[in-house]
C-alpha cells in the first residue's frame, strides 16, 4: 500500500542527481525510477548548472565533495537564477557537511549521509515531494487568483478610460490633453535617465492625472472667463476626488501622488496639500511641468496659446518657486535642442 500511495504521489516529479561516482548515479537511478520519479543523472556539477537553466527540475540531489566546485558553489550559481528547485544534499560524512549558516543561506532544504540502502534518503525525498506538491499547489492558486485580479483591473482600467474620456469630451479646447502630459512627462523622465518602471508609472499617471476634474460641475469647468475665488476652490478639488476614484484599484496605486500633487509648487504654495521643494513626489514633480506646459501651449475660450519663447521665458521665471529647477532645465534643454520630440507629440494629438 505505502508502495502504491508512493508511486502516485511521485509522478511527474523530475530529479535531478548529480554527483561525481557514477556507480552513486547509476544506484540512485534504478531507485529512483522504480519509485517512479523521472530521473537525471550528471557527475560534472558545471554541467548540472547549465541543465537547471535551461530545463525544469522538481528535485535536485546533489553530492558535496565534487571537482571541479563543491556542492554548495553549485547551489550558489543556481540560487542567482533558480530560487524555487528543492535541493537535497548528500555527504561522504556527517563532518564533511557545509556549516549550518551555509545550508540556510542558500536554502538548502535538507542533507544526509550516502548510504548503499538510501533509507534516509528516501525519507527526505518523500518530504521533499509533500513540500514540492505543496508549493505547486499554491502557486496554481496565485496564479489563478492573479488571473482573475488581472481582468478585474482591466475591467477596472477600461471603466477609468471611459471617464478619462468623458472629462475631455466636455471641452473641445482640453481634448488630447491627458495624452499630451502623459507624453511630455516620460519624455522628460527617459532625459532624466529615469527606470522604466517610473517611465510607465509617468505615462499612466499622466494619463489619468485630471480625472478628477468628473466631479466639478460644468458651468465651472467650461466657465470661458476668470473664474471665482469660491468656483477656482472647487477646481482645486479635482486632485482629491481624482485620487477617491483611483484608490480602489491596486493597479492605480503608484500613481496616486502624481494625480493628488501634481499641482503642488516648489515654494509651497500650490495645493492641495502645500507641500514644498523635495517633499513633493518627484514624478509629480516633473508631471507639473508637463502639465504647464500644455497647458500654456493649448488654444483656450479666453486666450490663443502661448509663443515657444514665451513659454519658455515662463519656465526659466518660474524655476524654484512653481518648478523643481532640475526638471525645469531638463525640460528647457529638450524645448532648446530637441524640439522636434515635442512636435512629435503635438502633432499626434492636434
Amino acid at each position: 500500500m505505502r508502495k502504491n500511495m508512493q508511486t502516485q504521489a511521485s509522478n511527474g516529479i523530475k530529479v535531478l542527481v548529480v554527483d561525481d561516482e557514477i556507480g552513486i548515479i547509476d544506484s540512485l537511478s534504478i531507485f529512483l525510477k522504480k519509485s517512479g520519479y523521472i530521473f537525471d543523472g550528471v557527475t560534472d556539477p558545471l554541467e548540472a548548472i547549465e541543465k537547471v537553466k535551461n530545463e525544469h527540475f522538481d528535485l535536485m540531489i546533489l553530492d558535496f565533495i565534487m571537482t571541479p566546485i563543491h556542492g554548495d558553489q553549485v547551489v550558489e550559481e543556481i540560487r542567482k537564477f533558480n530560487k524555487e528547485l528543492y535541493i537535497l544534499l548528500l555527504t561522504g560524512h556527517k563532518d564533511l557537511a557545509p556549516p549550518l549558516e551555509t545550508i540556510r543561506r542558500l536554502d538548502i532544504q535538507g542533507y544526509c549521509e550516502k548510504s548503499d540502502k538510501f533509507d534516509q534518503l528516501l525519507l527526505l525525498i518523500e518530504s521533499a515531494v509533500k513540500a514540492i506538491n505543496q508549493m505547486n499547489m499554491i502557486k496554481k492558486i496565485n496564479d489563478e487568483l492573479k488571473e482573475t485580479t488581472q481582468k478585474l483591473e482591466q475591467a477596472y482600467m477600461e471603466s477609468i478610460e471611459t471617464l478619462r474620456y468623458t472629462v475631455e469630451a466636455k471641452d473641445p479646447y482640453t481634448r488630447g490633453h491627458s495624452d499630451r502630459v502623459s507624453e511630455y512627462s516620460v519624455l522628460i523622465g527617459k532625459y532624466l535617465g529615469l527606470s522604466d518602471d517610473d517611465l510607465h508609472t509617468l505615462k499612466i499617471g499622466g494619463l489619468f492625472h485630471d480625472i478628477g476634474k468628473i466631479g466639478i460641475p460644468d458651468d465651472i469647468l467650461l466657465k470661458p472667463g476668470k473664474l471665482t475665488p469660491d468656483e477656482y476652490s472647487e477646481i482645486k478639488n479635482h486632485p482629491s476626488i481624482g485620487v477617491h476614484i483611483l484608490s480602489n484599484a491596486a493597479i492605480f496605486r503608484d500613481i496616486i501622488p502624481i494625480v493628488k500633487h501634481h499641482h503642488e509648487r516648489y515654494d509651497g504654495l500650490g495645493y492641495p496639500s502645500k507641500l514644498k521643494g523635495e517633499s513633493i513626489p518627484y514624478l509629480a514633480r516633473i508631471a507639473a511641468v508637463a502639465d504647464t506646459f500644455d497647458a500654456m501651449t493649448s488654444k483656450r475660450t479666453y486666450r490663443d496659446s502661448l509663443s515657444l519663447d514665451i513659454v519658455k521665458s515662463e519656465i526659466e521665471k518660474n524655476k524654484e518657486t512653481q518648478f523643481d529647477p532640475q526638471v525645469a532645465d531638463v525640460f528647457l534643454d529638450i524645448l532648446n535642442n530637441h524640439y522636434e520630440e515635442i512636435k512629435v507629440i503635438q502633432e499626434k494629438y492636434r
